[in-house]
């Protein structure tokens, strides 16, 4: 969008460029209109040649600074983006009413402290004629040059926006569809069916009741991946339903290796958050830390006052962790990009983990 309320030549650099057009523009229009005029002023003494040079220039930086205002402040009341051939007509009537206005007020102050008792009105008429025609001339170049560079200016503006919005929305593409593979990744996982497969084998031996809500649990895991891991939004309230099946399956396969705490305000839970968000932080937490019975591993998961949901938990490094390069949280990050200004916080400290999510309300 262009933006209208503002005239891009304001440097002191551009603005002396902008005199000098306009001073070179009105000698030349003035021997195109008299070609005997420079050969009159030749013949003249020097300090009437500066005298004339000084009045010309003046007068051109008057027509120059005129021209500007007129632009600057047709640019703030009437848009490029709306009925551009009237705003061309307006600025162009203007630019001419602007230059004759000059030239009347001019004129009337010399008048007003010049003998007039010997003039050739005849003469007069034309010069001041001439003088008009050269000030519209100037005036409507400056306008022009003026209004080229307004419109260059904000064509560049709108060129880098619209990259800017295309790179924006293609790392969040990008973020969806890692956010995509890692469940893929989490589907076909071999040592993530084994385990839990492990496990199920074995509740059955133990216990049918407990091995069907183990496998009706891993059942609605892989279901809320399949229907939706490709979706940009989520309620909290599925995504919860989801988390509590996948919790499920972490503490029957962990044991007391991990505690979980999870505190929701039910006002916040039509609100929307992009899919898997808390299935990748708790993930996160589970791989990198240890789990044991000892010195168990410690997942809260709660909200704030202010619309965020809070996840928690404990560090209990592995003893021969990698370092992690934080793509996963990178991912969840750029996921928020398009939802809305706040974006996730994340803090670490040498005992705990905490990301702040921030939560939408479902529009």
């Amino acid at each position: 969008m262009i933006d209208s309320g503002k005239n891009l030549i304001y440097g002191l650099k551009k603005r002396i460029l902008i005199w000098i057009t306009a001073f070179l523009f009105s000698y030349l229009f003035i021997y195109l209109i008299d070609p005997f005029y420079y050969k009159e002023l030749l013949a003249k003494s020097f300090f009437y040649i500066a005298e004339d040079f000084f009045w010309v220039l003046f007068f051109s930086v008057i027509i120059a600074e005129v021209s500007l205002l007129i632009d600057y402040y047709v640019n703030k009341t009437i848009s490029w983006n709306e009925k551009s051939l009237r705003r061309v007509l307006i600025q162009t009537v203007l630019q001419i009413i602007g230059s004759v206005a000059v030239v009347i007020l001019i004129n009337f102050i010399f008048e007003s402290f010049s003998d007039s008792t010997n003039v050739d009105y005849r003469k007069e008429i034309v010069l001041i004629s001439q003088w008009i025609a050269t000030n519209i001339v100037v005036s409507l170049l400056i306008s022009a040059i003026n209004t080229g560079n307004f419109l260059l200016e904000n064509w560049k503006k709108t060129a880098l926006e619209a990259a800017h919005h295309k790179l924006k929305s293609s790392e969040h593409k990008r973020a969806a569809m890692a956010a995509e593979l890692q469940a893929l990744k989490l589907q076909i996982d071999p040592h993530f069916i084994f385990n839990n497969l492990s496990v199920l084998s074995e509740l059955i031996l133990e216990d049918q009741q407990l091995g069907y809500e183990y496998s009706e649990s891993f059942a609605k895991v892989y279901r809320y991946l399949l229907v939706n891991s490709k979706k940009d939004i989520i309620t909290l309230e599925e995504e919860l339903k989801f988390l509590n099946s996948y919790i499920y399956l972490t503490q029957k396969r962990i044991g007391e290796g991990v505690h979980f705490d999870i505190s929701i305000n039910e006002n916040y839970k039509q609100f929307v958050l992009p899919p898997l968000s808390l299935q990748f932080l708790v993930e996160n937490a589970l791989k990198h830390n240890q789990t044991s019975k000892s010195n168990p591993l410690k997942i809260n998961i709660s909200t704030t006052n202010d619309k965020y949901l809070l996840v928690y938990n404990t560090l209990v490094p592995l003893i021969n962790n990698s370092k992690s390069a934080g793509l996963g949280i990178k991912n969840i990050i750029n996921r928020f990009e398009f939802l809305g200004d706040r974006k996730p916080i994340i803090l670490k400290t040498d005992k705990d983990f905490i990301a702040k999510i921030p939560l939408y309300e479902n529009q």
